[in-house]
């Protein structure tokens, strides 16, 4: 089965809907997942802020800008009436939708459910286009196979057995969404995009190249600071079962993209990645010194908070962390505060070279470290992964902290 995933930017438009649609035939694709269209999501999380703050004016005035624009996005999509009628009806019952719930008590359940509607618009508009062109159609549902476990997981056993008789209907494409599901009590849910805003760079801020090829695991790390494009837990099933993925470009479909697969390059560092709205968390007391259980009592506090942890530096008496999730920040670091004492710095950036960095291939940690030498480093990461070295540098300094990387390491 040949499956194919297109992010946000690819159906951003009527005319990149009807050129993914072209892609997709041409390559005799089985399976097709999508993503919403570019700047709905955010668009939807405006909505959510203004219904978490119960100011129904701007809520309805946001979802009217956003319905206007699948609106103008159908009148030039479709070429038959019918269909365009058909798609019309849809999403104003869904826009719909989302403006009762300013009528309503709103909490987590309407959020998740409001965040779900850009995969089901793209979907359902790439479906009908789709049947417009005569193509044997056919959308399955991601909520009725995707779901979370207990821990957030995918639920790799219930995916495969809910999507197997999904897949046994004769169809000559199947459709169906990314980034939202169920979670392990049953209600609508979402795949985390791994933080609200991401700069992700390969080679350098500027004069990229593609990679040609990478490790399953060094894919997995470039994933955290693109999950844009790759989430960063979607290759692991593919890992598993050694089916290689690749990465291609609907703007450039003639290029051969990244081939993802088990087989290593030796030596060899391949990317540099950066990520903004990085916030870091130091808490330093004497009672850690010689002391069992503190680190514990500290990783209750985020887990508590559903924050993840990026990254985490210890000494003797001291400890900082690393989120790109401060949407608890306060409340963590009150919690933190009956440990020791709390610093934040906010607005960092965590870069990221990625590549074979075995402790064992001397020199390359010199060379990275070389290249940072005049830009302040507030952490660094090595030793973790076998796959990276991370640092963490002011936002301001990340463009400079890129270039000199890539200087240093792709010359």
């Amino acid at each position: 089965m040949i499956v194919m995933k297109f992010g946000g930017t690819s159906v951003g438009s009527a005319a990149r809907i009807k050129s993914v649609a072209g892609i997709i035939t041409e390559a005799g694709c089985n399976l097709v997942v999508l993503s919403a269209m570019s700047g709905t999501t955010n668009t939807l999380e405006e909505i959510v802020a203004y219904l978490y703050n119960r100011n129904a004016d701007g809520a309805k005035e946001t979802i009217a800008r956003l319905e206007s624009k699948y609106l103008k996005t159908i009148q030039e999509l479709f070429s038959t009436e019918q269909a365009r009628k058909q798609c019309e009806e849809y999403i104003r019952s869904v826009f719909a939708g989302i403006s009762a719930l300013t009528r309503e008590l709103f909490g987590q359940v309407q959020e998740k459910l409001v965040l779900a509607q850009g995969e089901l618009l793209s979907t359902k508009m790439m479906e009908l286009y789709l049947k417009e062109q005569g193509v044997d159609v056919r959308l399955i549902p991601a909520l009725d196979f995707m779901r979370l476990d207990a821990q957030g997981e995918p639920d790799q056993d219930y995916i495969r057995e809910k999507i197997k008789p999904l897949l046994a209907a004769s169809a000559q494409l199947y459709l169906t969404q990314g980034y939202i599901c169920r979670n392990a009590h049953d209600e609508v849910d979402n795949l985390l995009r791994g933080g609200s805003d991401y700069t992700a760079s390969l080679v350098g801020a500027k004069d990229t190249v593609a990679v040609r090829h990478l490790h399953f695991d060094e894919a997995a790390e470039l994933a955290y600071f693109g999950a844009k494009i790759l989430h960063p837990t979607c290759i692991q099933p593919a890992k598993y079962a050694n089916i290689p993925v690749r990465l291609l470009n609907t703007m450039e479909p003639s290029a051969p993209g990244t081939l993802i697969d088990n087989r290593p390059d030796y030596g060899t560092i391949k990317a540099v990645a950066a990520k903004d709205n990085i916030a870091v968390i130091k808490i330093k007391s004497s009672r850690m010194l010689l002391a069992h259980g503190f680190l514990r009592k500290v990783f209750e506090i985020f887990e508590s908070f559903r924050t993840s942890i990026d990254m985490i530096c210890t000494s003797e008496v001291g400890v900082s962390m690393s989120i790109d999730n401060t949407r608890f920040l306060n409340e963590i670091v009150h919690h933190l505060k009956k440990y020791g004492t709390v610093s934040v710095d906010l607005d960092m950036c965590l870069v990221c070279v990625v590549g074979d960095m075995d402790w064992e291939n001397v020199g390359l940690e010199s060379r990275v470290l070389e290249a940072m030498k005049d830009i302040p480093v507030r952490m660094v990461g090595y030793g973790g992964s076998t796959y990276n070295i991370s640092m963490i540098v002011k936002e301001e300094d990340k463009e400079r902290a890129l270039q000199s990387l890539s200087k240093q390491l792709f010359a």
